[in-house]
């Protein structure tokens, strides 16, 4: 799989992760749950690393935290959750419970969940990163409405990562955020990437353009996502999935050639 460099450390990061919003939670005696190592093993077979998470998304968190104690080999997961909460001890309290639940000593990236009182955060963020319990820093959302505010943020205080909206129906971020995280040397972990799902829907029955072989494309949701992946701005996208097939597709993605400025164009013309 391809890599991209982390602008804050030039870490390779490998282009396509998984994100465990409503897939990952779900309680072992539920028959979806059996299905979630292979999920995992789809995604490390074909060279991803990023599983992200959050307090937010119900018992993700332990899931993710009991497949990857179990997982043979050893799991290369990068570990990325976040802080959701007000005041400053009950966000310590928050994360050290995501420590317990993703059963480590060490999250890569820890990001404040849509920016959810920010200013109290980020000290004790930039403390446990000085001390070795977090790798990285980052702030996430996902609606336009606050992409004034996470301007603002990214151009105050440096971040290593942002988590942002971004889709081929959905691409707000281009005009100003993208260019800021650039310039800023701000890693892009994309999120609902292919816009929440309606994008598939109208997309599914369409035939492919006549050059998706070209760029190693079988489906339309890897192109949705080599679509997102050839903006020189992102980092990894994130896919959610409760699926092994899915997963296993979506990771098809970090493979073979980029997208051309022309053929971004086209797909941006076909869905309108």
């Amino acid at each position: 799989m391809l890599t991209r460099a982390i602008p804050s450390s030039s870490e390779p990061l490998p282009v396509v992760g998984l994100g465990t919003y409503r897939g990952f939670d779900v309680r072992p005696s539920d028959p979806a749950y059996k299905l979630l190592p292979d999920v995992l093993s789809a995604l490390f077979a074909k060279g991803g690393k990023l599983i992200d998470s959050s307090p937010m998304y119900g018992r993700a968190e332990q899931t993710t935290g009991e497949l990857l104690s179990i997982h043979e080999p050893r799991s290369p997961a990068f570990l990325a959750t976040k802080v959701w909460t007000r005041g400053r001890e009950e966000g310590i309290a928050q994360m050290e419970q995501s420590f317990k639940l993703l059963q480590t000593d060490r999250i890569d990236l820890m990001q404040i969940h849509n920016l959810l009182d920010w200013e109290t955060h980020l000290p004790t963020l930039r403390k446990w990163k000085e001390e070795g319990r977090i790798r990285y820093i980052g702030i996430t959302h996902y609606t336009s409405s606050a992409y004034d505010e996470v301007e603002a943020l990214l151009k105050a205080e440096p971040m290593d990562f942002l988590q942002i909206n971004y889709a081929l129906d959905d691409r707000g971020v281009e005009k100003r955020i993208l260019p800021l995280c650039r310039e800023r040397g701000v890693a892009v972990i994309c999120n609902r990437p292919f816009g929440g799902g309606s994008l598939l829907g109208r997309l599914k029955d369409k035939p492919l353009p006549g050059w998706a072989s070209q760029v190693g494309v079988k489906s339309w949701p890897q192109l949705a996502l080599k679509f997102l992946l050839a903006h020189p701005a992102v980092t990894c996208v994130i896919p959610g999935t409760g699926n092994p097939r899915y997963m296993a597709e979506n990771a098809g993605a970090g493979f073979g050639p980029m997208l051309t400025g022309a053929q971004r164009e086209q797909l941006i013309d076909l869905v309108g």
